[in-house]
């Protein structure tokens, strides 16, 4: 199992989620089921990008600072 971060980019907005799945395949499809979960009407998505993947174990985890990004790294 791993825990992914990804970036979402919609109309030059920047959306961090952070999912754990088995496979990269399950990561993006769980991503759009968030993307649904989290807002009532589902924002047009330009680009799912993925960021970060590390293994669950204890004491690993991704620090979300939001001037960090893959287009402002």
């Amino acid at each position: 199992m791993y825990l992914y971060r990804f970036e979402v980019i919609s109309k030059s907005t920047i959306i961090p989620v952070v999912i754990a799945a088995s496979t990269d395949e399950q990561a993006f499809q769980l991503v759009d089921i968030e993307l649904e979960k989290y807002f009532l009407k589902q924002p047009d998505v330009d680009e799912i990008s993925l960021y970060e993947k590390k293994r669950i174990r204890t004491g690993n985890g991704f620090v979300l600072y939001e001037r960090e990004t893959i287009l402002n790294p």
